[in-house]
């Protein structure tokens, strides 16, 4: 590949591995703006009826206290885009005067009245003129421009209603509510999210209307950050303005699973420099929303100025679509084995069995029997110190070189060398070996992997711009044709856990979501001499953010996923108590996929590719799904997780919980 090929692939972003923010045209929202050199703006959306005037007033305070920079607002009928009017009154009366974004679906009218009144709409391309009804429909050139035609005629009024209030706009795509129209002729893909908005865009351009903001949402991290890059590269391809980007991931769910995956699409779009305003979307109240996109956005104050990283010539990534890198397998790693994940326990001394259910193991004493949850790890590094009794056969250990050399039974056991102790090793295992590798030393360790079968790569770097420097240590292999399986490695100082979710989840993530990763490890790294207790407990944080970051990226589906939508003024019932209970019912049901959605409008659509819906559709009445086909109507709510069960059972996928001791 040419150098006009790799700039090709790439252009979705200024370097691959230096850190640069993508320079978008400024858009004025209120006293914020979004894009230019300005900072990327924190943002979230409150779940109050939006009738309830008051109680949006609070709730907007209470998120502006964490840090919200822009407040969205549902406005699905005209009455609710008028009552923000007495929103944005109430606030301003408080001192507030922070910008409000009416969000929109399916009611132009009610988007044409909130255009007048706030500084910004939001629309979704899929349904503001559209109706979904999942029909494949047979378009010629002529009749697809004639619906181009209808759309433009459509929207035309909130454009110059927009330009004539100096009223902003995103064009939201979002992946699970994507027209018939785009559906037929573009099909369930990033192309067709980012054709959705450009759509769309045209008409603006045409008005000579600029103030916009681009987002292209899903629930699958894969599906989101390729459509995201897809668009800049079609913005810069058809002469389009370089507009700003709201990042976000849709129902992303709560608690550690909700932070991990927002974590893995944002922030890996985020490390090339792309993303001007965030919106992390968890099942949970909204001011705790703020705090965790700031936290991802603050890593990148010091990124400029981090060391060097080698230019890529040659990119043999697609980072529009996903293909995983070929390695062949050695031993239970890599070729088509699901990714595993190693749990450094290496400052652990003399740990026990019981110590081991951290890492998803445990033992019955009663029973003299070892057993395994969904998150029990496949690897453990135990570095100097290593295990005095014999493992579960579901778990394999990695040892420091030096002392399995001493050990007289190997059986689970292998060794991990440095690149030094690996050029001059002359005892190795005789199935599998593991290299610890700096991303500086790639290509020094080139000749010596070349022709062997016999080991795992543990990658890692010390560079500050950490993911692309690994990217670069991936591409120096692939290029120099070494298959050989390779397990990255992340480690992070003094830090708190949600920072360590979140920069995990994005270091990790952002490779697995290029297909790069045979499998992950959090390194322990050396802090203040933390007691045994409070080391167990950053172990078993580690061992469940790295089962999350793999489920997140779509590369390991080891527990029950809930695409739970974060709640709004729409939400039918109360989201938080509902995910709460249906996560307790079925959290044992590995890799089935949950929708959990609070309305209509984010269901059956928003929940993409989920296997089983519940979607509120009324007052107290519920909507059962199989995929995106309905199986139940208008259940009552307190029927309705028994109901959701008894669907999933007669499709064959329940199975009864089994306790853990």
């Amino acid at each position: 590949m040419d150098i006009k090929e790799t700039i090709a692939k790439t252009k979705y972003c200024d370097s691959l591995t230096r850190y640069s923010r993508r320079k978008t045209i400024p858009v004025q929202i209120g006293d914020v703006v979004i894009g230019g050199d300005n900072p990327i703006v924190v943002q979230s959306m409150t779940t109050k009826d939006t009738m309830d005037t008051e109680g949006s007033i609070e709730e907007c305070i209470r998120m502006i206290k964490s840090g919200c920079e822009l407040i969205r607002i549902t406005a699905p009928s005209i009455k609710e885009a008028e009552n923000l009017r007495h929103i944005k009154a109430g606030l301003a009366e408080r001192g507030y005067h922070v910008p409000l974004v009416a969000d929109i679906h399916f009611t132009p009218n009610a988007a044409e009245i909130a255009a007048r009144i706030v500084e910004k709409v939001r629309i979704n391309p899929g349904n503001y003129a559209d109706k979904k009804k999942f029909e494949e429909i047979e378009y010629t050139d002529e009749s697809y421009q004639a619906e181009l035609e209808r759309i433009r005629e459509r929207f035309l009024p909130l454009v110059k209603i927009c330009k004539e209030h100096g009223t902003a706009m995103r064009i939201g795509t979002n992946h699970g509510s994507l027209s018939d129209r785009i559906m037929s002729r573009y099909g369930d893909t990033p192309l067709g999210m980012v054709e959705s908005a450009l759509e769309f865009l045209r008409i603006c351009e045409e008005e000579h209307y600029h103030d916009i903001v681009i987002s292209m949402k899903s629930s699958n991290t894969q599906v989101m950050v390729q459509a995201y890059r897809l668009l800049v590269q079609k913005l810069d391809e058809g002469g389009f303005q370089p507009y700003p980007l709201h990042l976000g991931v849709t129902e992303a769910g709560d608690g550690e699973d909700g932070r991990v995956k927002s974590a893995v699409g944002i922030g890996t779009l985020l490390e090339d420099g792309l993303g001007d305003t965030v919106r992390v979307s968890l099942t949970e109240d909204p001011e705790f929303e703020a705090p965790v996109a700031k936290a991802l956005i603050d890593r990148y104050a010091l990124r400029p100025g981090h060391e060097a990283i080698s230019p890529i010539s040659d990119y043999p990534l697609n980072p529009y679509e996903y293909e995983k890198r070929e390695s062949m397998e050695v031993y239970n790693v890599g070729g088509t084995n699901v990714p595993r994940v190693i749990t450094d326990i290496s400052r652990v001394e003399n740990i026990t069995e019981k110590e081991l259910k951290n890492v998803g193991h445990f033992y019955l004493p009663e029973l003299d029997k070892w057993k395994m949850n969904d998150v029990g790890c496949d690897f453990v590094y135990s570095g100097k110190h290593p295990i005095s009794f014999m493992l579960p056969n579901g778990l394999k250990e990695i040892i420091d070189v030096a002392q399995w050399t001493a050990l007289e039974d190997h059986h689970h056991k292998f060794p991990a060398f440095t690149l030094a102790e690996l050029e001059a090793a002359e005892d190795l295992h005789q199935a599998l070996n593991f290299l610890k590798l700096k991303d500086t030393e790639v290509e020094k360790a080139i000749p010596v992997l070349k022709g062997r079968n016999d080991v795992v790569i543990i990658l890692h770097s010390d560079n500050k711009h950490n993911m692309p420097a690994l990217r670069r240590a991936y591409i120096a292999l692939i290029n120099a044709e070494i298959r050989l399986p390779v397990v990255t490695e992340a480690g992070y100082k003094e830090q708190d856990a949600d920072q360590t979710m979140l920069y995990a989840a994005t270091d990790l993530g952002g490779l697995l979501i290029d297909g790069l990763g045979d499998g992950v490890m959090l390194g322990l790294e050396e802090k203040a001499a933390p007691d045994r207790d409070a080391l167990m407990e950053t172990i078993k944080l580690h061992n469940s953010v790295s089962f999350g970051v793999l489920q997140a990226a779509r590369t390991r589906m080891s527990k029950t996923e809930y695409i739970s939508c974060p709640s709004c003024g729409r939400t039918l019932f109360d989201l938080q108590e509902t995910t709460a209970m249906i996560r307790k019912r079925t959290d044992h049901l590995k890799g089935v996929k949950i929708g959990i959605m609070g309305c209509i409008v984010n269901g059956p659509g928003e929940m993409a590719d989920a296997d089983y819906g519940y979607v509120g559709s009324g007052k107290g009445k519920i909507t059962l799904y199989k995929g995106k086909e309905v199986v139940k109507r208008a259940v009552p709510s307190e029927q309705a997780v028994d109901e959701l069960i008894n669907i999933i059972r007669e499709d064959g996928q329940w199975i009864e919980p089994e306790a853990v001791e």
